[in-house]
């Protein structure tokens, strides 16, 4: 079966792990990139990291970045040399990025640089990033306009947000492998990610939402909030700042009129007609992926769900 997700984050790496896990499952990411930054004169990209290292079982689950029992030498020299360091990129989260840059540098795009990393990490899953053209969300906050990693890490997320802009949507291009993904799956999904900024900046790509509403596929979207709470990240205070219901129920409205399916957490039970009031189905499903079984779990449910439908 050909499954692609929409991911950005730890929410949507959890469930594209689950994915990998299953047999007979063929998924594509396509992975936010709105995040990207240039850190020590490097290409950093976050979300696609976030995903190479859960693939492969590396990912510092504590912090949500990096790699797990990393060391910082390079940081500390940065630091004695009176760099910027606000940003932490750990020795070998460090060569990633450099081995990133020189791929650009040497004249690949983004798609065929995190393509050739991945193989040489052993992951067979197909990671596209959601454009290769230069993309970046800012946020307009009460403290003012701010890139996101300055407001994610620099300011820890404290700002409030009022909005949400991507630099670049005008000329961005989602690349043609993103396009041609979503319209051969059998299942797309829409990954508990942050709906502003991991999904938003996918969808606002020109061409991504026509893409989905030509696609066959069936089209899934999983919850990143339980409880009114994001189990990790802003998502539940930026959509109460923006003006949004800070739910479930929120964030299927974000997605109203663009999947046919809205799963979300057992906790959230009671928000299911309103969810199906804006015609979509609810499923009541448990989201909450704290182990690999968990992440199994869910993924299968989302193929069983698919397959239910196809039969």
């Amino acid at each position: 079966m050909k499954v692609t997700l929409l991911a950005g984050g730890t929410g949507g790496a959890k469930l594209a792990h689950g994915f990998a896990m299953l047999d007979g499952v063929g998924l594509t990411v396509i992975v936010n990139v709105g995040d990207d930054a240039e850190m020590h004169g490097l290409h950093v990209s976050p979300d696609i990291d976030a995903l190479l290292y859960t693939l492969i079982g590396l990912l510092d689950e504590e912090r949500g970045w990096g790699i797990r029992g990393d060391t910082h030498s390079a940081h500390t020299m940065f630091d004695r040399l009176g760099a910027p360091t606000w940003f932490t990129l750990g020795d070998a989260d460090l060569a990633t990025n450099v081995e990133r840059t020189r791929r650009l540098r040497a004249g690949e795009r983004l798609t065929d640089a995190t393509a050739g990393m991945a193989s040489a990490l052993g992951i067979s899953a197909r990671i596209l990033p959601a454009t290769d053209d230069r993309y970046r969300t800012r946020l307009q906050t009460d403290e003012g306009l701010l890139d996101f990693q300055e407001y994610f890490v620099h300011r820890r997320q404290q700002p409030e947000v009022r909005s949400v802009r991507f630099d670049g949507v005008e000329t961005a291009r989602p690349t043609p492998e993103v396009l041609d993904a979503i319209g051969e799956s059998d299942l797309v999904v829409i990954g508990p990610s942050n709906p502003f900024v991991s999904i938003g900046s996918t969808l606002e790509l020109a061409g991504v939402r026509e893409a989905m509403m030509a696609t066959n596929a069936v089209k899934v979207a999983v919850s990143p909030i339980i409880g009114g709470r994001a189990l990790k990240g802003p998502a539940d205070r930026m959509l109460a700042s923006m003006g949004h219901e800070p739910s479930a129920v929120g964030v299927a409205r974000l997605y109203s009129g663009l999947i046919g399916r809205f799963v979300l957490d057992e906790t959230d039970t009671s928000l299911a007609p309103a969810i199906e009031a804006l015609g979509m189905a609810a499923d009541i499903r448990p989201t909450v992926m704290g182990s690999d079984t968990d992440r199994m779990a869910l993924a299968a449910a989302l193929i069983e769900t698919r397959d239910m439908l196809t039969r």
